[in-house]
C-alpha cells in the first residue's frame, strides 16, 4: 500500500481523459506533503504541468481535476492554492489502513518487486591491496554495501564489484617493503624505508610467511629473482586482511576484479582498437599543467583520447614515457570489460580525491555503450577522526594511521555503520570516537536503537495482560500525535525510492532518526498524561491497538535499519 503512489495514479488516471500524452508529464507530477500542514495532506502541480499543453489557466485546470478528486473516498476536501496547486486532505482512515498493512504485511514494507533485467553494478572499496583498510575507506565500504542493498530493495538486480589495483609500481613498492622485512627477519642490515614504500609493522607477518616457506633462498638475490613472488604473496595477504576487516561490518561484494589480469588478457590492446576506430585517438602534445613544474614533466607527443569531447578539460594520454601504459588506459580496459556485463547502469563509489578522473572515465563508457549505460560517480569526502579531541593521522606509508579494525573493536560494526551514513557522501564527515557511544539524543545511533529496544519494553511489559483476547481496533489511534506517526510511515515507499534513485543512502538515517524523534514525543506525552500511556491496564483494547502502532514503528524501524546493515538491538545495555 502506497498512499501517494495511489493518488498519482488516480490523478493520471483522470488527466488521461483530458486528450493529451500523460507520458510528456507523468515524471514532473509531484504527489508529496506540503511543507506547511495547513496546506493539506498531498499537495500535487499537475495543473500547472497541464496549463501550456491544454492552453488554459492552471487555476481552470485544477477546477476539473478537483472534481474528480472528489470522488475518491479517502480524500475529505480538496483545495486549490496559489498558482494552481491541488491539496489534498484525507480522512483519517486512510493513515489506520496503512498502518494495519505494515504491520500485516509479510514483505518488508516499501520493497518494490521490478524486471530483474535492470541490471545495476555498484563497485566500492576498491582499495590499493598495500595495507590494512583505514576509516576513510570505511566511508566508502559503507555507503556502496548501503547503496547496493537500497537499490536491491527497490527491485535492481545489484552486482558489487571490487577492483583491486594489483598492477602497477604501488604494488612492486609493496613487494620491495616486505622484502626490507624480510631481510630483517633474517638479521640482515638495510637501509631506512624511502617515502615511496610502507613501513608498517602489518607487513612483519606476511615476510615472516614468506621466511617460514623459503627461509633465506633470496638474501643474496637481485630483485628480479624475487619481485613477482614476493608481489603475489604480499597482495594475496593484505586482500586477505582487506576482506576480513570488510566482513567485521558485514560488507560484501559478489566479483573481484584484477587489474593485473587486465593487463594480461590483452584488454588494453582491444580498447585501443576500438578507441582508434572510433577516431576517439590521436598522437599530440599536451600544454604544460598549470602551476609549478614537476622536475620530470617533459613536452612530448602521447597517445591521447579525446576525453574533451565528453566534457573533460583536456584530451588524455593512454601512455608513459616508458611506453608503458598509464592507469587510465588499464581504467578504460577495465571499464570496456564491464560494459560488456550488459549493466543498464554503472556506479562507481570514489574517494574525494578521484574528482578530476570522473569525466575522462564517463567518456570512455559513453564511447564504448553510445551512450546507452548510465554511469554515475559518488565521491565519498574525507572522515576527520578524533579521540578525546585529538585528531589521528591516516597514511599507509607512515605506519601511524588508525585501521578500520580498531574503529571498529572499539565502537562496533553497528554504530560505525549507521555513523557513516549520518552525512551525505560529498560532505566531510567528522567521526568523534567518545560521542558516538554516547547514550543521548544527540547521538543518532543511540536515539533510533533506543527507540526499537523501548517498544520491547513495552512488549515484555504487556505479556502479563493477555492482550491475544483483543482484536486491534485502528481507529481508536487517532489522537495527534498517533496521527502523526502513521502519516509519517505512509511516506516510507516514496522516501526509500527517491533516496535510492539519488543514489543517498544517507537518506534512510535521517528517516529513521525522524520516526524515532516521533516514537519518542509519542511516549513522552504518556509522561504528561495518564490518557496517552501506550499501556493502560483499564482499557486493554486501547493498549492493544496502541500497542500495535508501537510495533509497526519497530518493524519499519528493522526495515531501514536492515538497508543500511545494522542489526536493530532488542535491548540495550
Amino acid at each position: 500500500m502506497n498512499v501517494y503512489e495511489d493518488i498519482k495514479t488516480n490523478i493520471i488516471s483522470i488527466i488521461s481523459k483530458l486528450e493529451i500524452n500523460v507520458n510528456d508529464i507523468i515524471d514532473k507530477i509531484s504527489v508529496e506533503p506540503p511543507k506547511e500542514e495547513l496546506h493539506g495532506d498531498i499537495s500535487t502541480n499537475v495543473a500547472m504541468l497541464l496549463s501550456k499543453t491544454l492552453k488554459k489557466p492552471p487555476l481552470e485546470i485544477a477546477k476539473i481535476i478537483k472534481l474528480e478528486l472528489e470522488k475518491n473516498n479517502n480524500i475529505s476536501k480538496v483545495d486549490i492554492a496559489g498558482p494552481g496547486f491541488i491539496n489534498l486532505y484525507f480522512h483519517t482512515s486512510i493513515w489506520q489502513k496503512c498502518c494495519f498493512y505494515i504491520l500485516d504485511s509479510e514483505t518488508d514494507y516499501g520493497r518494490i518487486k521490478t524486471d530483474n533485467a535492470n541490471k545495476i553494478n555498484v563497485e566500492y572499496v576498491s582499495a590499493n591491496p598495500t595495507g590494512p583498510m583505514h576509516i576513510g575507506h570505511a566511508r566508502g565500504a559503507v555507503f556502496g554495501d548501503s547503496l547496493a542493498n537500497l537499490l536491491e530493495f527497490i527491485g535492481y538486480n545489484v552486482t558489487r564489484e571490487y577492483y583491486i589495483n594489483d598492477a602497477g609500481e604501488q604494488v612492486n613498492n609493496l613487494a620491495r617493503s616486505v622484502y626490507k622485512r624480510y631481510l630483517e627477519i633474517l638479521n640482515i642490515k638495510t637501509d631506512d624505508f624511502t617515502d615511496d614504500l610502507y613501513p608498517g609493522e602489518y607487513l612483519v607477518p606476511v615476510a615472516e610467511q614468506i621466511v617460514s616457506e623459503y627461509e633465506d633462498k633470496y638474501i643474496d638475490k637481485s630483485e628480479e629473482d624475487w619481485l613477482e613472488l614476493f608481489k603475489t604473496i604480499s597482495i594475496k595477504a593484505m586482500m586477505d586482511v582487506i576482506k576480513h576487516d570488510l566482513s567485521l561490518i558485514n560488507v560484501r561484494h559478489d566479483v573481484f576484479t584484477s587489474e593485473a589480469k587486465i593487463h594480461k588478457d590483452g584488454y588494453i590492446d582491444k580498447v585501443v582498437s576500438i578507441l582508434d576506430k572510433k577516431n576517439l585517438l590521436y598522437q599530440g602534445v599536451l600544454d604544460p599543467p598549470k602551476g609549478k613544474l614537476k622536475d620530470d614533466w617533459e613536452s612530448r607527443p602521447q597517445l591521447l583520447f579525446k576525453s574533451s569531447l565528453y566534457g573533460d578539460d583536456i584530451d588524455r594520454p593512454l601512455k608513459k614515457s616508458d611506453d608503458s601504459w598509464t592507469y587510465f588506459a588499464a581504467d578504460a580496459a577495465y571499464h570496456y570489460e564491464k560494459c560488456n556485463r550488459n549493466y543498464k547502469s554503472i556506479i562507481n563509489v570514489w574517494g574525494a580525491d578521484h574528482g578530476g578522473y570522473v569525466k575522462r572515465v564517463g567518456g570512455v563508457i559513453n564511447a564504448f555503450s553510445e551512450r546507452k549505460i548510465d554511469f554515475n560517480v559518488k565521491l565519498c569526502q574525507l572522515v576527520s577522526l578524533s579521540n578525546k579531541g585529538k585528531p589521528f593521522k591516516m597514511s599507509k606509508r607512515a605506519g601511524n594511521f588508525i585501521t578500520m579494525k580498531h574503529v571498529i573493536e572499539s565502537v562496533g560494526p553497528d554504530v560505525l555503520r549507521f555513523i557513516m551514513l549520518t552525512r551525505k557522501n560529498d560532505a566531510t564527515l567528522d567521526f568523534d570516537m567518545d560521542k558516538v557511544l554516547e547514550e543521548s539524543k544527540e547521538n543518532p545511533v543511540y536515539y533510533v536503537q533506543y527507540a526499537y529496544a523501548r517498544v520491547n519494553s513495552l512488549l515484555d511489559k504487556s505479556k502479563s495482560l493477555n492482550l491475544n483476547n483483543y482484536k486491534i481496533d485502528y481507529s481508536l489511534l487517532n489522537n495527534k500525535e498517533e496521527v502523526f506517526l502513521m502519516k509519517l510511515m505512509a511516506q516510507w515507499p516514496r522516501f526509500v525510492e527517491a533516496a535510492a534513485k539519488a543514489h543517498e543512502p544517507h537518506r534512510i538515517t535521517i528517516f529513521l532518526n525522524d520516526l524515532a524523534g516521533a516514537l519518542h514525543s509519542y511516549w513522552a506525552k504518556g509522561n504528561e498524561d495518564e490518557k496517552q500511556r501506550i499501556i493502560i491496564e483499564d482499557d486493554l483494547l486501547l493498549t492493544r491497538s496502541r500497542l500495535a502502532l508501537a510495533e509497526t514503528v519497530q518493524k519499519l524501524i528493522g526495515i531501514g535499519l536492515k538497508i543500511i546493515g545494522v542489526q536493530p538491538l532488542d535491548k540495550l545495555n
